[in-house]
């Protein structure tokens, strides 16, 4: 889910310039040496070319019918630290050709990786994937679109002929060695609503498929894992050496994408998106008869040539969506937008960072695009040769918060206000007050922020209210809440405005969600801490959800009530093995539940989704 090795690889092997000049040569080495890592195993690759000059090129990025192939001998060698006198070495030499599923380099390869994973260290939990696999975090199949049965009171009439999706990981393959929750293919888990017939009722149509990548591609054609998941498959030298070959010998391009898209899913200017933010987003859309397709993936008429946030903010009065992305090398932030025809705006490269940072999130108010820099940073060198996690933590660093003009054309107007204490990776809404002099942001704030990646079930986050006084530097916050909340969401309609109501799920600890709670966050004294709470719905024992949607009942009518509408989201029951789709009254005291669906699959756990209504689906189809 980060951009971290995607850009690192992309920038290590330009596109379309030659990977290897005649006389190159790859971590060579001719005398072995005693390896003083914690991690037994050391790769050495180097390379011997003939004849490459003008046939390079085509070997690696053309596809797999190329001929003319170069002839390249690849040594690869595997030293495993020993007793003193005795000594293992593994060694193969191979010609790379164009990789098919039955190609021997997959084989080679992939055995390097299960050596090395075998010779490793014992995985922590967070990485483990007989931890991070089990019970509804477990993978599903594909599932054509299916009827479902209504078992609990009817569809309200605002959902008739639209969707809910919502997107998670899936791994297409039981992994090979370490695997991070962040680290799934994606998969969309839909439910169709049609319209209301004259004979009856709508039967809702479910619907589970992955976001065919381009990492889902090559791994399906291979029948095996090729590309190294990116929060937990660079943990080791050997194992980066490993997939620096693989890109050598042309198993795949990584500027062609390694993103599972497995984030969240976007609709703007007519389409829908599957995102992760370490890609370009992937088109998808809904058909009539309830399936998911995958268009491809989108760089906008070619303006968007990096990636882009999984958090895009979609201006519901101008149709205009505002986004981002981050690096590790300069510019460490860039800011853009796009307009309501989907026309990509020019980059606002943001230089005045000393260091990249961890932005997963951001908020849009009527006039700024609101920024937090919080005290995690992308932390490469500690991953790589300590096994650790790609983002670190820095307890030193002072969080703030950069607002800048939302059209702006440059970082000239960027300014940074001192947050102490403030980490957020969601923000709920913004909004401007005092005539654009002040802005208030609202977010989950996670009080162990070093337990962000490695132990989520210690998390505990805390909602507040954050008033920035442009004219004074003045800072103040205030406690919405003590309870554990993530998630959160607001009716879209309001994005960007000053809002009341804030629909939040129940961290169980996170990743599991118990429940979902409604806030008043205006009901709360400006100069006090306060809990506002106001109406929630805890699950049964046993039983987890997912992040809410809330979805207007009259989303036109300038007249209606904020919360006048419903709460969506999959249940799981982990005793009966069964899932479920809840509607909730929003504006009930307990969330009262107006429908419950059935569903013919599981669901596993998952991120983020949005409703899609039937105009729009028409839009996109």
């Amino acid at each position: 889910m980060n951009p971290l090795f995607c850009s690192f690889l992309a920038c290590t092997f330009p596109h379309p310039n030659p990977l290897l000049s005649s006389s190159s040569s790859l971590l060579r080495s001719t005398t072995p040496t005693p390896s003083s890592s914690t991690y037994p195993p050391f790769l050495r690759i180097s390379a011997s070319t003939k004849n490459v000059k003008e046939k390079l090129h085509p070997t690696f990025y053309a596809p797999a019918a190329t001929s003319g192939l170069p002839e390249i001998e690849i040594e690869i060698e595997i030293e495993i630290p020993r007793p003193p006198g005795a000594r293992m070495v593994v060694t193969e030499k191979k010609r790379p050709v164009p990789v098919l599923p039955s190609s021997p380099l997959v084989t080679i390869f992939n055995s390097l990786d299960d050596f090395i994973n075998f010779m490793g260290l014992p995985l922590p939990p967070s990485i483990d994937p007989n931890h991070v696999l089990s019970g509804n975090f477990a993978p599903v199949d594909e599932l054509p679109p299916t009827e479902c049965k209504v078992i609990e009171g009817s569809l309200p009439r605002c959902l008739h002929g639209g969707a809910y999706i919502r997107n998670g990981p899936n791994p297409q393959f039981y992994p090979r060695g370490p695997y991070h929750l962040f680290d799934g293919d994606g998969m969309l888990h839909s439910i169709r609503i049609p319209q209301s017939q004259s004979h009856g009722l709508p039967v809702p149509v479910f619907c589970s498929r992955y976001v065919k990548t381009n990492k889902y591609i090559i791994e399906k054609r291979a029948g095996c894992p090729v590309i190294p998941n990116l929060f937990s498959g660079f943990r080791c030298l050997a194992g980066c050496a490993v997939a620096i070959a693989r890109v050598l010998t042309g198993q795949f391009d990584p500027l062609n994408g390694i993103s599972v898209a497995n984030t969240s899913v976007a609709f703007f200017s007519g389409h829908l998106y599957a995102l992760a933010e370490s890609d370009l987003p992937y088109s998808v859309r809904v058909t009539a008869d309830g399936d998911i397709e995958t268009l491809g993936r989108c760089d906008f008429d070619g303006n968007l040539s990096k990636s882009m946030t999984a958090h895009p903010k979609i201006d519901p009065n101008t149709g205009e969506a505002f986004a981002f992305r981050y690096s590790p090398v300069r510019p460490f932030l860039t800011y853009f937008r796009f307009d309501a025809q989907g026309k990509k705006q020019p980059d606002v490269p943001i230089s005045s960072l000393s260091r990249p940072s961890f932005f997963h999130d951001f908020a849009i108010s009527e006039r700024y695009a609101i920024f937090p820099d919080i005290q995690l940073w992308m932390n490469p060198v500690e991953m790589v040769m300590r096994g650790g996690s790609p983002v670190g933590t820095d307890p030193t660093k002072v969080p703030r918060v950069g607002i800048i003009p939302r059209y702006a054309k440059d970082e000239s107007e960027m300014r940074w206000f001192q947050v102490p204490g403030f980490n957020i990776l969601h923000t709920i809404n913004a909004w401007d007050e005092d005539d654009g002099d002040a802005i208030v942001v609202v977010a989950p704030n996670m009080l162990s922020i070093e337990h962000a990646f490695e132990r989520m079930d210690l998390i505990h986050n805390s909602l507040e209210k954050v008033r920035i006084d442009l004219k004074t530097g003045t800072v103040t916050r205030q406690r919405l809440s003590q309870w554990n909340l993530e998630f959160a969401v607001i009716n879209p309609g309001y994005l960007g405005k000053k809002n009341r109501y804030v629909y939040s799920a129940v961290g169980a600890p996170f990743p599991k969600i118990s429940g979902i709670v409604k806030l008043d966050i205006l009901s709360a004294s400006s100069t006090t801490d306060q809990e506002c709470i106001v109406a929630k719905r805890m699950y049964e024992p046993g039983c987890y959800g997912s992040e809410p949607f809330f979805v207007a009942k009259e989303p036109e009518n300038p007249e209606a009530e904020e919360d006048d509408g419903y709460v969506l989201s999959y249940v799981h029951d982990e005793q009966s093995g069964e899932s479920r789709f809840l509607v909730m009254d929003a504006q009930s005291p307990d969330l009262h539940i107006v429908a419950a669906v059935k569903l013919p699959a599981r669901v596993p756990y998952g991120f983020h989704g949005l409703f899609v209504r039937q105009c729009d689906l028409k839009m996109d189809s």
